[in-house]
């Protein structure tokens, strides 16, 4: 009478709670395979590129967070007690969430790029840090050298003059609207988004015109803009004002140009005379 096999050889399952045994990871001669164990973790492993960087990317995420919370503590603290000097740490937790939301929608709508430099808190150069810089210094120079030059300390209890109120309104409208603007147009672009100058045409890259690109040509950049002249409004830094209106113009301006020449050839006059 014919020996009846009765080998059962169960798939393995890679989930957390699966545990491989020396019997799902045998063959049906009872042979072991090149895996004989395989701890739940190991099972659950995924292949990350190294350009990722979880721990530089979870590190740097957490530090963003306790700046904003703890920027943001200050500031109405400061603010409470009519402080002119809550300004500085509120231009620290926009930066914070701008420099955090540029990795949550890359992330969300763009994964592929994902990295540590979708930050872009180093990526944008030393100008850009030294601007900022320059930023905080001019408001602390004022409240430092130039005591009644911000409504607070001249009217004693905290309300400012019409003027000055229209001031910081038009400041914090300027950063919303900016930060508003560059958020939707990042998660609008998707894939077609990217935070390094493309040069070259990527391949399954499309022009995107519809949405709020129907309405601005280039949304991200016009956020950017407006976020960084805003800033400049809350902090009232009008030497910093002017000079990041020219910087950023300027550049803008630049890169606007040589990718359109790289993208678009023959028809930019006609994509820029929309």
């Amino acid at each position: 009478m014919a020996a009846i096999s009765t080998s059962f050889d169960p798939p393995i399952r890679h989930d957390l709670f699966s545990i491989s045994t020396d019997h799902a990871n045998s063959d049906a001669n009872g042979q072991a395979r090149d895996s004989e164990f395989q701890t739940p973790f190991q099972a659950v492993r995924p292949q990350i590129p190294p350009a990722y960087d979880l721990p530089g990317i979870s590190l740097r995420a957490f530090c963003l967070g306790l700046t904003l919370g703890l920027s943001t503590l200050i500031t109405i603290f400061l603010t409470y007690f009519n402080q002119p000097l809550w300004r500085l740490p509120f231009f620290l937790s926009t930066l914070s969430l701008f420099h955090f939301l540029e990795y949550q929608i890359t992330a969300m709508y763009n994964p592929s790029f994902a990295t540590v430099s979708a930050f872009l808190l180093s990526q944008n150069g030393r100008a850009y840090n030294i601007a900022h810089t320059l930023a905080f210094l001019e408001c602390f120079g004022h409240y430092s050298f130039i005591p009644t030059y911000f409504p607070e300390a001249r009217l004693g209890f905290g309300l400012p003059s019409l003027f000055h109120l229209f001031w910081l309104v038009l400041g914090f409208g300027m950063l919303l609207v900016g930060q508003v603007a560059r958020t939707v147009a990042m998660a609008q672009a998707g894939s077609n988004f990217n935070h390094t100058v493309q040069m070259k045409k990527r391949q399954g890259h499309t022009l995107v015109t519809d949405g709020i690109y129907a309405w601005l040509r280039h949304p991200s950049y016009f956020g950017f803009f407006f976020w960084g002249l805003g800033t400049q409004v809350v902090l009232g830094n009008l030497v910093c004002l002017a000079g990041y209106a020219v910087v950023l113009w300027r550049f803008f301006r630049h890169r606007i140009r040589g990718m359109g020449l790289a993208f678009l050839g023959d028809s930019t006059p006609d994509f820029f005379s929309r």
